[in-house]
């Protein structure tokens, strides 16, 4: 008796081979916050409004997307003078922000680096603060390369920032995933065709990558 053909949508997909990381929220702990409960002395609300209506997402993605960060804040300072010296603390205390790294996501870099699974790391970071980051956290060190949204004008979910480490690096997108903890950015990673993992935990992440065959 003739077997069923198998229905294609259940083949099995090719074995991935690389994994894109991520670094800020994944593998770096990065919020405004642990700088600016300090300079709030707790007033937890007005910083809040302050993140919110002043030094607010889209104006950090600015400098994510490369542009100058003194430039950014004196423009922000000249709109509210009243909130200046707060303004230019996101330039001159940046490095207060940073937090330690992600509990978890490094032993798993080792593991996949263990298996021989490529890793790549794109990331929304300003060109200038970002060497002095690459030499705080250990766990950047387990990326072949590393792709910065502001050394190349343009951040993520933006699909050029992802077609320029694809072509840089010579990455099938069907043969790679990509961890970030911003559904937006792991929405545009997968209309590219890549297989998108959202970031809340090391543990969680295990378990998808163990899903994919990437651990064991």
């Amino acid at each position: 008796m003739p077997q069923p053909r198998p229905d294609p949508a259940l083949r099995a997909r090719p074995a991935l081979d690389t994994v894109v990381f991520d670094l800020g929220g994944v593998v770096a702990d990065w919020d405004p916050r642990y700088l600016y409960r300090e300079l709030f002395g707790g007033d937890h609300a007005a910083m809040e409004r302050f993140l919110a209506e002043v030094a607010t997402a889209d104006w950090n993605h600015q400098m994510d997307a490369g542009r100058p960060r003194a430039q950014a804040a004196a423009e922000l300072a000249g709109r509210h003078p009243e909130q200046a010296e707060l303004i230019w603390a996101w330039v001159d205390r940046w490095q207060d922000m940073l937090g330690p790294q992600i509990p978890g996501t490094a032993d798993l870099l080792a593991e996949l680096a263990e298996a021989g699974v490529r890793l790549l790391a794109l990331t929304n970071w300003s060109a200038e603060t970002f060497p002095a980051a690459r030499r705080r956290f250990a766990a950047f060190g387990y990326f072949e390369a590393i792709v910065v949204s502001g050394e190349h004008g343009m951040a993520k979910p933006d699909p050029a920032l992802f077609r320029l480490l694809l072509a840089r690096h010579d990455v099938d997108p069907t043969l790679a995933a990509y961890v970030d903890d911003r559904a937006d950015n792991v929405a545009a990673a997968e209309a590219l065709g890549l297989t998108g993992l959202v970031f809340t935990e090391a543990a969680a992440l295990r378990r998808d990558l163990t899903g994919l065959g990437l651990l064991g």
